[in-house]
Formats: structure tokens, sequence, C-alpha cells
């Protein structure tokens, strides 16, 4: 059985996704495309103390530095839900990241695309908008994920690209819809939603999160692969880097980390546009009373 825990940015997720899983034994798979990476733990908000002993799955399972794609997102959360499965527990996928939940219950099977260096050659040193315009001739862009920065936006037309030449992989990348799960999504107001982020981004700041950027950079992680990562990693290492003052860093990111919910809730919003049911349950209702209601909840057909 899989249940899905989603929603955006500072809605407690993974509190709820661990009271489910200790109700019935599950185990939880993230879906977040940043807790990946070993040592970027206060900016992407691991809260690795929420699990408190419930086995979880794809986090830190990879180096900071390294720019992870959908293709081994899919393949990675394959092997750990069968994994888990194939031990008689239930799958908690958890996390915000919409692309990749929406893929998982799609059932997507994408094959691995190489680097194009004669590609990245032509293209070095354009500016986004110009390659945000080449990809939109490829692809219809829904959400800024590809396009956050330069090196996303390279990195989605060389997709692009490699499967627009090879129209015979196409059937391969076509949906199987997933079946018999349960998508929940933590329903969190946006006055709320906006208090919890500045009171949040506050207590990571003061619990050493400039001193972990400081550290990736110092340990041999360039500055520009951690702005890849956007938000916190983009902003606090540019104060590091003498870029921005802390308070401009602070507002500029505070502005940001909103913006991004916001786009989250834009994502939901899209999936159910496109046939996903998602149950929508408060973010304050009372632990017992949010595992009780997600397990009365009907699988999808």
């Amino acid at each position: 059985m899989l249940y899905v825990i989603t929603g955006p940015t500072a809605s407690g997720k993974t509190a709820r996704a661990v009271h489910l899983a200790r109700a019935i034994g599950g185990e939880i798979v993230s879906a977040d495309s940043r807790q990946l990476y070993r040592g970027m733990d206060l900016g992407t908000g691991k809260d690795l103390d929420e699990y408190d002993g419930v086995p979880y799955h794809m986090i830190d399972i990879c180096p900071a530095g390294y720019k992870y794609n959908l293709f081994e997102y899919l393949r990675d959360y394959q092997e750990a839900a069968l994994d888990i499965a194939g031990r008689g527990k239930p799958v908690i996928l958890c996390g915000g990241t919409g692309l990749y939940v929406e893929s998982v219950l799609k059932g997507i099977q994408l094959p691995p695309v190489p680097r194009n260096d004669e590609l990245r050659h032509r293209l070095a040193g354009k500016p986004l908008p110009e390659l945000a315009e080449l990809l939109s001739h490829y692809k219809t862009l829904r959400n800024n994920s590809d396009i956050d920065t330069p090196q996303r936006a390279l990195r989605a037309l060389e997709i692009a690209i490699y499967y627009h030449e090879r129209p015979h992989l196409k059937s391969l990348t076509q949906p199987h819809p997933l079946h018999g799960y349960v998508l929940v999504g933590v329903d969190i107001d946006r006055d709320t939603r906006r208090q919890r982020i500045t009171r949040r981004l506050r207590e990571r700041l003061q619990a050493g999160m400039v001193d972990e950027v400081r550290a990736l950079i110092d340990g041999g992680i360039a500055p520009d692969d951690l702005i890849y990562y956007g938000l916190e990693y983009k902003f606090i290492t540019q104060h590091v880097l003498g870029q921005l003052t802390f308070d401009q860093m602070f507002s500029q990111l505070e502005i940001a980390i909103h913006q991004f919910a916001k786009r989250q809730m834009t994502w939901f919003r899209g999936m159910e546009h496109r046939g996903f049911h998602i149950h929508w349950l408060p973010w304050d209702i009372a632990p017992d009373a949010f595992t009780q209601s997600v397990l009365a909840m009907p699988p999808a057909p």
C-alpha cells in the first residue's frame, strides 16, 4: 500500500508522515529534491530527529555539489519502494517536490540521458531567458523548476532535445498510472504558512545555517554549485561571498521561500486539474485524527 503525504513547505508534512508510519508500521520515502544531499541539513530542513526511529529512505544519498535528476529519483524510488513492500511494510511517500510526487503516481519511466558536450559548449554563457525560450520549443513549462538557473535550463534542454531526436523513446516515457494509493495534502492557510516560514527561517539561521554553507564551500563545493540548488543555498552563498549583507540575504530569502510555497500550491492545484484527487486535511488537526482520517480514505481506483 502506498500513502502519499504532500503539501507546501512549513506545513508539517514530516511529522504527519512519521505519526502515520508509526501507527501502521510503515517506512518513509522522501520526495524532497534537496534532502538527497549530504551535508545540506539546515538549509533543506531535514529535521532528522523528527523521524525518531521511523525508517526513512532517499535522504543523504549523494554528495553536495552533485546534480541529481528526475531519472535518478524514479530509479531510486522504485528500488526503495520495492524493498519496503518486499518486507511487507507500507510505503509512505512524503515531500513537497510536486514533480517527484506526480511522476511516481503517473508511473513514469525515463531512459537515461547522457551529457551533450557539444550542446553545452554551443550554449555556454547564454542568458537564462534565451535558454528558457529555447526550451519552450520542446516542452510546456508548467513551473520554474527547469529554469531556476542557467545550469538547470541547459540540462532540461539536453534532455528535451535527446527525446526529440529519438521519437522511438516516446512510448517508454508515457505514463503508466499507479492504482490503489492514498494521496493526502496538508492544508495550511496562507497567513499561517507565511508566519511559520519566517519563524523557521529565523530558527535555522540561529542554528547555524550560514556556517553550514560556509563549511560546504570550505570543503570544496564550488559556490556556483550551491547557488544551483536555489533558495537558502543561493542567498546564503551570496551572503558568504560578500555579495549581500545579512539583512539583504534574509529579506530576499524570505520572499523567495514564500514564492516557492506559492509555486508548490500551484503545482498541487495543477495535479488536481490533471485528474489526481488530493484529500486535503488541515495542518493543525490532531495527530491521531490525521492518521485515522488517512486510513479511512478510499484508495485511488
